[in-house]
């Protein structure tokens, strides 16, 4: 069975749009914010798929732009600057919150370390996944489905009692065409018959990618390579020398209890006491504008925003950024066979 089910984008170019060389000037934010003019056959979903997002990434970025009918005389921001997840950066980071991954490529004698970050799909509310390391300990190739007894009694219980106990490969899987098992029990990294759920909460644990993104992992992951997975809704990270930070919604299945301020002190702890040397090599302890801090803690805000004192506001960032033209076609409605969009229409 053909295991590349989509044209007009290959792997390697794919791998181009997704992965960045990791900074080497003590920077943590990889990629840059884009701004699109959508075509007048443009969704969101399909920009986001384009460009490598998940659905809450581009809604988030965009919360008064129409999901269906963005319309062709707005602009639409494309998040793809990322703030890096807390080191070490090694193997695969996931962060829960944020509905992403970060494989961190293994290094080459004479080249630039890089990384690659994929958006996913996460657990369903009621259900999670595990916090902690782990290792990849598989790959699978057009899986089969097992279907979990916990998954067949939810299924019974919305009335649904002849839901199968195992489901081959195929395009109705769930599994997709191809999947990354992980050391947790029953936990895999894998595509989905589904994809544009990727950026959503849809599975009952297992992480989701687009199915080209599947296809890049699957190539580019060895067994055993390390797995990390966090929950973080507030990261922060340096650029130029300023503290940056975004903001996702929380994970109610994760810290429901602390109140999400108290989760960006927690997250910015590390960087309270941590000197940052200026041009004239004097140390500087970093200024944090609590107020941004607070207004991010409010709500989502998938675009880096500047927290030192005195830095630009994030209108005046998105100002500077020049608008393209987003004038490809509307991806398919398949599944597995879902295939990026070919060429730009004229």
């Amino acid at each position: 069975m053909v295991v590349l089910a989509f044209t007009g984008l290959t792997a390697s170019q794919f791998s181009k749009a997704s992965t960045y060389e990791l900074p080497t000037d003590g920077s943590s934010v990889v990629g840059a914010v884009q701004i699109v003019a959508p075509g007048k056959e443009s969704t969101l979903v399909d920009i986001a798929r384009h460009f490598d997002l998940g659905y809450h990434e581009i809604t988030w970025a965009n919360p008064d732009v129409d999901v269906w009918y963005p319309g062709v005389h707005v602009n639409v921001v494309v998040p793809t600057e990322f703030i890096l997840p807390p080191k070490p950066w090694k193997g695969v980071v996931v962060n829960i919150s944020a509905r992403r991954l970060f494989y961190f490529l293994p290094a080459k004698k004479g080249k630039p370390k890089k990384v690659i970050t994929l958006p996913i799909s996460i657990a369903r509310e009621g259900w999670s996944t595990p916090l902690g390391k782990t290792r990849i300990t598989g790959k699978h190739r057009d899986p089969g489905w097992f279907v979990p007894e916990s998954i067949r009694r939810e299924h019974a219980a919305n009335g649904d009692t002849n839901f199968p106990k195992y489901v081959p490969p195929g395009p109705n899987n769930p599994m997709g065409m191809l999947a990354v098992q992980t050391g947790f029990d029953g936990i895999f990294i894998h595509g989905t018959n589904r994809p544009w759920g990727v950026g959503m909460r849809t599975s009952h644990g297992c992480l989701h990618l687009y199915p080209e993104d599947a296809s890049t992992f699957f190539a580019a992951i060895p067994v055993d390579t390390s797995v990390r997975m966090i929950d973080q809704p507030l990261v922060v990270g340096k650029q130029a020398g300023r503290l940056v930070m975004t903001s996702y919604e929380p994970v109610t299945e994760y810290g429901a209890k602390i109140d999400m301020f108290s989760r960006a002190v927690m997250a910015l702890n590390p960087y309270l006491y941590e000197s940052n040397v200026d041009l004239y090599g004097e140390n500087l302890i970093y200024d944090v504008d609590w107020a941004k801090v607070r207004q991010l803690t409010a709500g989502p805000q998938v675009v880096p925003v500047d927290i030192t004192i005195g830095g630009a506001v994030l209108e005046d960032k998105l100002a500077k950024i020049d608008v393209d033209l987003y004038n490809w076609p509307p991806y398919d409605v398949g599944a597995n066979d879902a295939r990026p969009p070919g060429e730009a229409i004229d």
